[in-house]
């Protein structure tokens, strides 16, 4: 490790948790360095530095893993859950540290990123990289007609605000493809809803360039180098247009 890396970083790229939750870690006592409690996300560790959360020692990993996985449904997007159901990671026999990329509803399918590498995911899942999510829905409501694939395309206000301009297209009558690069909570799911078409099924395709392919349910595979790259990439650069104050709210995934 190079030194001079903030804590809250060091604990995000050795996969404990996102930027933001290991900030939370720090400030709440959590994690020391040296033996000493450190509650300042911005204090500086370097090589020597022994950091460790409730006891735990916490070394930044050998190698970055991300895999993909399609999550089946009643399948919760944590490493843990206190009710006791089952999680995305429990699916993955490996003694890596992994934590998934943003999240999908319990009741959402489909395409789930899981990685060691805290900066990738952070990257993946800001608001301001504006990397797509692409979902596939079975909606109600009828076949869904023009007008509400042009509302869907052109932002639908909802109770936190209207949404960016979305990218869709219809498969079916009752089945369509939306891709936005927002992340709010169940955006998806209020999104057909707002234009009179609850979601009865959901299942997320491809995020950023990554697609699912033919990855039968509850299956996993590690990533190549070549996606990985491709993976970071997306997630590189922000977007040259200007931000709304909706774009930013949430990182959790638009399922």
């Amino acid at each position: 490790m190079l030194p001079g890396m903030r804590l809250a970083k060091y604990l995000a790229s050795a996969g404990v948790a996102s930027r933001r939750a290991s900030e939370e870690l720090v400030r709440g006592g959590s994690v020391t360095v040296d033996g000493v409690t450190v509650t300042d996300p911005a204090r500086d560790v370097g090589s020597a530095n022994a950091v460790a959360i409730d006891g735990e020692t916490v070394e930044l990993p050998k190698q970055r893993v991300v895999y993909a996985l399609n999550k089946p449904a009643g399948v919760v997007s944590t490493a843990r859950d206190p009710q006791g159901r089952p999680t995305v990671v429990s699916l993955l026999p490996t003694d890596a540290r992994l934590y998934p990329v943003g999240r999908l509803d319990a009741a959402t399918t489909g395409l789930l990123l899981l990685t060691n590498d805290g900066q990738l995911a952070h990257r993946l899942t800001h608001p301001r990289f504006e990397v797509t999510k692409t979902y596939r829905a079975i909606v109600a409501g009828g076949a869904v007609r023009e007008g509400a694939l042009r509302a869907l395309r052109d932002g639908v206000e909802l109770d936190d605000g209207p949404t960016a301009p979305a990218r869709v297209r219809r498969l079916r009558p009752d089945t369509i493809e939306i891709t936005i690069h927002e992340g709010r909570k169940r955006q998806v799911r209020r999104m057909c809803e707002a234009v009179g078409h609850p979601v009865r099924a959901l299942e997320r395709v491809a995020f950023g360039p990554l697609k699912l392919g033919e990855l039968a349910t509850g299956r996993y595979r590690r990533l190549s180098d070549a996606e990985v790259a491709a993976l970071t990439r997306a997630g590189t650069a922000a977007r040259p247009a200007a931000r709304s104050s909706s774009a930013a709210r949430g990182r959790r995934q638009g399922g």
